[in-house]
């Protein structure tokens, strides 16, 4: 057996594995970010078609919003790895769940009788309240919370895999129903404000509850005698960890395409019937057995070659979305295999990131899992950015007019293009990028030098 395979999320029968109350309270919470997410993803088709913005001033604003959080997301890593609270290190911020859907419902509330201008200055700033303020500080924290409510790499695949399927589950409700009722209530501002209210309420509810449900026990700080995070401490991480821009990099490339939200401009443009939306999204749920093979796989190959079999998948959906023009039975056939090929990267990210923290600790520098998931979050929000300012940016730029009854042919080209050979190349790049990656067969000897050296400061700690 290869270095490769042993080294696979591979675990010890006598380990503890996640009650089932506990993995349905830790999932709800990335449901609920999850669809927040796809909700923002509609601001494009708001803005334009509602609030009749141009195009090019939306893209353009999203894009902006991307500056400020690559300051905010390096500060929400710092304050994150150095709290000490009774509640815990990571635990604490499970609140701004509360503050992301509330600014979320208000990017919808932009006064409809107000200048561009103004639009456009209440939407910037909700958007950074929603992404560059809570979002962030929630993508900071998550691999944080896990290693120190959860002690066993059992428990983190159970948690990325199993409990991957809640999220699933209701990102994919959401794209059935959601398209639907826009055709009844979004037919104006109002009508948007009840539709993105329908879903704030009962997703702020369930994402909260595990920070109710699950609490930080496990101490993986002993070896650094939780001193103090030093802006040294990050640079440092920052510079010798080469390995956690892979896996910013495929994030951000999927939060790219996810959140262009150009599906609802292909349908209405190309396939003629957005309503149809519903029926491809329904065909997720032929993904979600995905997830419970996911731990057997682990046990044979390790996290990242599961991720690259999933970058090749999604190259081939787009590849078949270009040919599908308005066929449905085509246009299946690429959504699940783009939906399926993307699961690894979306649900197994945090895996990745406990590998790069366990091989700052073996080569003598702070884990500050907090930094690594700022990093993560932040290509992530930068691709939920690009991808909502590209879109507006592009098809503006390919004469698309949200006042047109007819797009015109150049319009319609983009929309295609962005719907399949653009985001098919954007994921070669990833596929090749990610070859690079090696620490899965490093993990071995990582984690037994680890243990070894853990177990030595905490005898040395009792001597003292």
């Amino acid at each position: 057996m290869s270095e490769e395979v042993k080294s696979a999320a591979t675990v010890d029968k006598k380990e503890k594995g996640v009650p089932l109350g506990t993995l349905l309270a830790w999932s709800l919470r990335p449901a609920s970010t999850g669809v927040a997410l796809m909700v923002m993803g509609y601001l494009t088709v708001f803005a334009v078609n509602t609030m009749k913005m141009p195009a090019a001033l939306v893209g353009s604003l999203l894009l902006a919003s991307k500056l400020i959080d690559g300051v905010t997301d390096l500060f929400a890593g710092y304050i994150v790895d150095n709290t000490h609270t009774k509640w815990g290190k990571g635990r604490p911020y499970e609140w701004c769940v509360v503050g992301m859907w509330l600014s979320t419902l208000l990017l919808f509330c932009v006064p409809a009788a107000a200048t561009n201008t103004v639009k456009a200055a209440w939407i910037l700033l909700a958007y950074l309240f929603a992404n560059s303020i809570f979002n962030t500080f929630l993508s900071a924290n998550g691999t944080v919370y896990m290693v120190r409510a959860f002690s066993s790499e059992k428990q983190y695949v159970s948690l990325s895999t199993y409990g991957g399927v809640v999220p699933m589950l209701i990102v994919a409700v959401f794209n059935i129903v959601f398209p639907g009722l826009m055709g009844t209530l979004a037919t104006s501002q109002g009508g948007w404000i009840r539709l993105v209210a329908i879903f704030a309420v009962p997703m702020t509810v369930l994402g909260m509850l595990r920070f109710f449900v699950v609490k930080e026990t496990n101490d993986v700080d002993v070896k650094s005698g939780h001193e103090k995070v030093s802006f040294k401490d990050i640079f440092e991480v920052l510079k010798k960890n080469p390995y956690i821009y892979i896996i910013a990099l495929a994030s951000m490339v999927m939060n790219i395409i996810t959140n262009m939200g150009v599906n609802v401009f292909y349908f209405t443009d190309i396939v003629g019937n957005v309503g149809l939306m519903g029926v491809l999204a329904a065909t997720q749920f032929i993904i979600l057995p995905l997830m419970f093979i996911f731990p057997q796989i682990l046990k044979k190959i390790s996290v990242m070659k599961l991720i690259r079999i999933g970058i090749l998948c999604t190259i081939a959906g787009f590849t078949i979305n270009f040919f599908a023009g308005s066929n449905l039975i085509l246009l299946i056939i690429g959504n699940l295999l783009t939906g399926g090929g993307a699961v690894p990267i979306s649900m197994l990210g945090a895996l990745i990131i406990i590998e790069c923290a366990d091989y700052n600790e073996f080569i003598g520098i702070r884990r500050l899992e907090g930094t690594l998931g700022a990093v993560n979050g932040f290509a992530n929000k930068i691709g939920a950015g690009l991808g909502a300012g590209l879109l507006g940016i592009l098809i503006g730029m390919a004469g698309y007019d949200g006042n047109l009854a007819v797009q015109p042919a150049s319009a319609i080209t983009m929309v295609r293009l962005l719907y399949s050979l653009i985001p098919a190349g954007m994921y070669v790049i990833v596929y090749l990028v990610c070859r690079t990656y090696k620490l899965d067969r490093m993990m071995p000897e990582i984690k037994k030098t680890n243990e070894a050296n853990r177990a030595a400061a905490k005898a040395e700690q009792g001597e003292a």
